[in-house]
């Protein structure tokens, strides 16, 4: 029998040699010095030999364990190097299909749509709150009460906006999982309706009666023509700050009149798509057109409207506008880009031009389901042409200084 003192002292001395212990197991002395763990032994009569690792790494106490648990399988009749081979395919199996083996997969193909910040914060998050519970977890043994579990620790933070996008992550890994056959049911469907949910937030906005003193202020602000086109830019056609900083000039018909913004774009560009990733007409107004076409002079021969003067094949940074508002003295609770969606929402709405309308040109998601189903049907077109134009108009008058009138019936016009 083997000591550890034995198997501690002994050396390589020109040829490869074994030190036997006992029951078949020995310890291997290679000639790069190393010493290995071996068990020989016969199965349907057939000689074969089983390896336990490494000394120091594995002790004698540790071999002489593995080895009594390989005889105990001879016993019962099972090949323990099959067994072991066997096992490690399992492992292999199960670490391919593990929650985070999935997730980190997912992260893989989605990263080149994003941003390189924005993929490093979507990965961070599932490490911090999905992965230390859950990542080893095979993604089909994966219950509902067991994500509900790890989605009230983030709850319990208060950290409710987290939560939702925690939620939103998990709930696209299992829609992966069940498209790649690793998974059949997502656990995390309707697990909103049991945690809270993050109040709504209302970006701050202009009133309509501010806006003659914004254009003054917007006058006068020691900002470049880019950026000052921008802000009117948003001001006449309510997108949303990022679906108008990825504005590319093949999207943009000036002859027409139209702007086709659509539901995706090169998110590893910086350029984001539409909210509801659906495409979305615009109708330009005549100073809308004006103000492309003096913009077109300045960018026309590059593929965005808006490029950055730092890197010229990606869009301005989603604070310019913001900051160009706080160059303007409007401080962050007061005005901010997304914020002109609401003014302007609030002044058709005092024009007389009906919500549906409205939110068909803000590109609001449905309402209702019923109405949903034949909103093809319902675009609105001609009412979201007139009101744009009405806007402009509207806008045009209070710049200028001059008397602005309601007029509720321009509104109610097919």
């Amino acid at each position: 029998m083997l000591s550890d003192p034995e198997c501690r002292q002994v050396r390589f001395d020109g040829k490869a040699r074994k030190l036997a212990d006992e029951k078949g197991l020995y310890l291997l002395i290679a000639a790069n010095g190393s010493k290995y763990w071996r068990m020989d032994y016969r199965y349907l009569g057939r000689r074969k030999t089983i390896a336990f690792g490494t000394y120091p790494e594995t002790g004698l106490k540790d071999a002489r364990r593995k080895r009594d648990a390989a005889r105990r399988m001879l016993d019962d009749g099972v090949d323990p190097g099959d067994a072991r081979r066997t096992e490690k395919i399992a492992r292999k199996i199960a670490a391919a299909t593990s929650f985070e083996a999935v997730a980190r997969e997912w992260h893989e193909k989605k990263a080149h749509e994003w941003v390189p910040k924005y993929a490093a914060t979507v990965l961070t998050s599932m490490e911090q709150d999905l992965f230390p519970t859950i990542g080893r977890r095979p993604i089909a043994e994966i219950t509902a009460s067991e994500m509900l579990a790890v989605l009230r620790k983030v709850e319990a933070r208060g950290a409710l906006e987290t939560l939702k996008r925690i939620r939103q992550r998990a709930n696209d890994v299992f829609l992966y999982g069940i498209a790649t056959g690793r998974a059949e049911n997502n656990p995390v469907n309707g697990l909103h309706k049991a945690l809270k949910s993050a109040p709504a937030k209302h970006r701050p906005a202009l009133h309509p009666s501010d806006l003659r003193d914004f254009f003054l202020r917007l006058d006068v602000v020691r900002v470049s023509q880019l950026v000052k086109s921008a802000i009117k830019l948003q001001i006449l056609t309510f997108l949303r700050p990022g679906e108008l900083r990825g504005a590319r000039w093949c999207e943009i018909d000036l002859d027409s009149a139209t702007w086709i913004v659509p539901g995706e774009r090169d998110r590893s560009r910086g350029l984001t798509g539409m909210k509801m990733g659906e495409s979305h007409v615009v109708p330009l107004s005549s100073q809308a057109v004006d103000l492309l076409r003096e913009l077109h002079k300045l960018t026309g021969r590059r593929d965005l409207v808006f490029p950055n003067r730092n890197d010229l094949t990606r869009p301005i940074s989603d604070g310019t506008v913001n900051s160009a508002l706080r160059a303007m003295g409007y401080a962050p609770n007061e005005a901010t880009g997304h914020g002109f969606r609401s003014t302007a929402t609030g002044a058709l709405l005092e024009m007389g031009y009906r919500p549906e309308v409205i939110d068909r040109q803000l590109a609001h998601r449905e309402r209702k389901q019923v109405f949903g189903a034949y909103s093809h049907q319902a675009e609105y077109m001609a009412e979201r042409r007139k009101m744009m134009q009405q806007w402009a108009d509207h806008l045009d008058a209070v710049r200028t200084g001059a008397t602005v009138i309601p007029f509720r019936q321009g509104g109610t016009a097919a």
